[in-house]
């Protein structure tokens, strides 16, 4: 078992809080078909990282913006094989209120309906892809984050599932738990921990008011 301490645990939020690959791949493979893209080239990109980075990196002769509003709004209305990932509710309510918040490559509109669709309490902060100029995996997004709750980024602990958020995180200086969902444990190991499930993860404070995060 390893223990983390740290000041604020920051979630990713899809493959993280919320198992959503089968609705962001379905919706990514049929924007690819609409635009006349191989769907393979596209989903080895597409996680992870900002909509808007993707679409820039396949199909730069598009207008973006009005793209990533299609592609999220599609995504926020798909709900087949979307669920709340085991033990993500539990987790959550065992941190105090001002103490976590998600930052995810998601827009706020998708990010909010996804956590009210499986009643995952909506954080005091959240960093979506509407909040940076730079996703992941810049360190901005995390950074970000540490500075809404007040906290040292070397005092933050990152719940993660891709690589590029790993080192969006260690970038930012700080300490990550990859959750093998949307990767194998192998894709993860720059993580300074790696868990099959949430349930691995258990938190409580210590003597001194911190979190401590255990990781078995």
């Amino acid at each position: 078992m390893t223990i983390f301490r740290c000041a604020a645990v920051l979630f990713d939020l899809d493959g993280v809080l919320v198992d959503s690959t089968r609705s962001v791949e379905r919706q990514w493979r049929a924007w690819a078909r609409e635009q006349g893209i191989d769907g393979d080239k596209v989903m080895a990109v597409a996680h992870g990282v900002r909509t808007i980075e993707v679409i820039r990196a396949v199909a730069p002769d598009l207008d973006a913006e009005a793209e990533v509003r299609k592609l999220e709004s599609r995504e926020a209305d798909d709900r087949d094989g979307v669920i709340a990932m085991p033990g993500a509710i539990e987790l959550v309510h065992a941190i105090p209120a001002g103490r976590w918040c998600v930052v995810t490559s998601g827009t706020r509109l998708l990010a909010s309906a996804r956590l009210r669709l499986f009643g995952i309490p909506l954080p005091k902060f959240m960093i979506t892809a509407d909040d940076v100029v730079n996703g992941k995996p810049h360190p901005e997004p995390y950074l970000k984050g540490a500075e809404l709750l007040g906290v040292n980024p070397q005092q933050c602990l990152v719940i993660e599932d891709a690589p590029a958020g790993i080192e969006s995180a260690h970038t930012a200086g700080m300490k990550v738990v990859a959750l093998a969902s949307t990767y194998p444990a192998s894709a993860l190991d720059e993580a300074d921990g790696v868990v099959e499930k949430l349930a691995q993860v258990q938190v409580g404070l210590d003597g001194a008011g911190k979190l401590a995060v255990s990781v078995s």
